[in-house]
């Protein structure tokens, strides 16, 4: 399936209308802005000159659906710029250190002055406050502190992690959107703004809210490969094929075990399932029943099955499985294989617009003159804006 792109700013979904700045950072931002301008949004993307580490780029899909803007920050015609996007937007997201927009005259005073109704989005890893606010980290680092990190893996001897998916993007701009939409909201009611703290460390720590109910009901245990869910029940586990590919088994169920053990065959020998004692052998025969066939003969053999059976693929084949090819989970859009906006929506269908900004300040004049900026060419001139060709 291709995405026909629509015009810059008017996207389809149902945050259409809503106009959001961001000051561009890295990771959970803007990924919680792209989040945003897939669903419609209006976002306007305020990179430095220059642009910055890791990110950038016609393929830093964290960046699509919106323009990018070039301004010095520390130019006062810039920071005024900035003002002026303020009085018109509804949202400010901003992902840099705490203290950072207050010294540059954008944070949430400077910001809510102009704009009582504006909802301010701040993304940070330990949050606006505690003692670990004004130093530097990264997503392991988050995930380490609030519990989450230790039971990751199936290895008994150290926790695995994977990749920056439960910090940044879980526990971090998932829960920066949740509290961006909560807040607008509410101030359709109220009239009023508000600043959205969203804390790495404490969406992680919402995220795992269901493991530390069952900690505190005393139903799971805190070492790995030891609990239902984690590799210690043989019926939920990964095993190698004969092509050393792996299988996805999560056979929980009695019915999802029985379809599970008759697809490998072993209904006749398997161990009794419920018997703790047995769990070593269980995993051995389904090991030794699951090396018998490649990968793609058991997606053959479990096809249509309640067994819950599925292939491990890696990111380029998932693009082409017959149940998100159908639901068109992966999209083309310029030239791109991508993601397609989730979730979806039965009357305001979201849709991708603009691809990712080559380099940091590609549509500055565009998408100034579009907000309704004065004095563009001034700002140009004057060194507050830059123009990339």
């Amino acid at each position: 399936m291709t995405v026909q792109p629509v015009p810059l700013g008017e996207g389809t979904g149902p945050l259409r209308g809503v106009k959001v700045v961001e000051l561009a950072g890295i990771g959970p931002g803007p990924h919680a802005c792209m989040i945003l301008a897939d669903l419609g949004a209006d976002v306007i993307r305020v990179d430095r000159p220059g642009g910055q580490a890791l990110t950038g780029g016609g393929h830093d899909l964290l960046n699509r659906g919106r323009p990018s803007v070039a301004l010095d920050l520390k130019h006062p015609d810039a920071v005024a710029t900035v003002l002026d996007l303020v009085e018109r937007a509804d949202v400010l997201v901003e992902g840099l250190r705490p203290g950072t927009t207050e010294r540059l005259g954008l944070g949430p005073d400077d910001c809510l002055a102009r704009n009582p109704r504006l909802v301010y989005g701040r993304m940070t890893g330990w949050g606006q406050d505690g003692p670990l606010s004004a130093t530097a980290g990264h997503d392991l680092g988050y995930i380490a502190i609030t519990g989450a990190l230790h039971g990751l893996g199936q290895d008994k001897a150290r926790p695995h992690f994977p990749t920056n998916l439960v910090g940044d993007f879980g526990g971090g701009s998932t829960y920066l959107v949740i509290g961006i939409l909560a807040a607008l909201l509410e101030s359709r009611v109220s009239g009023l703004g508000q600043v959205v703290d969203a804390a790495i460390v404490d969406g992680t720590a919402h995220l795992n809210a269901m493991a530390t109910g069952l900690l505190a009901g005393g139903l799971v245990t805190e070492e790995r490969a030891a609990n239902l869910l984690d590799g210690g029940a043989a019926y939920y586990d990964l095993y190698e094929t004969a092509d050393g590919r792996h299988l996805a088994i999560g056979a929980l169920e009695p019915q999802f075990y029985d379809a599970l053990v008759a697809g490998l065959g072993i209904a006749d020998h398997a161990p009794e399932r419920t018997d703790p004692a047995r769990h070593d052998e269980l995993r051995r025969v389904i090991g030794e029943a699951v090396r018998g066939r490649t990968q793609a003969e058991w997606v053959e053999v479990f096809d249509g099955t309640d067994a819950c059976v599925a292939p491990v693929l890696p990111t380029s084949e998932a693009f082409t499985h017959p149940h998100l090819v159908a639901r068109s989970t992966f999209v083309d859009h310029e030239g791109t294989i991508q993601p397609a906006p989730a979730p979806r929506f039965s009357r305001t269908v979201a849709s991708l617009t603009t691809p990712p900004p080559r380099r940091p300040g590609q549509h500055t004049r565009a998408a100034l003159t579009a907000w309704g900026v004065a004095d563009v060419e001034g700002l140009l001139a004057s060194g507050a804006a830059a123009q990339v060709d």
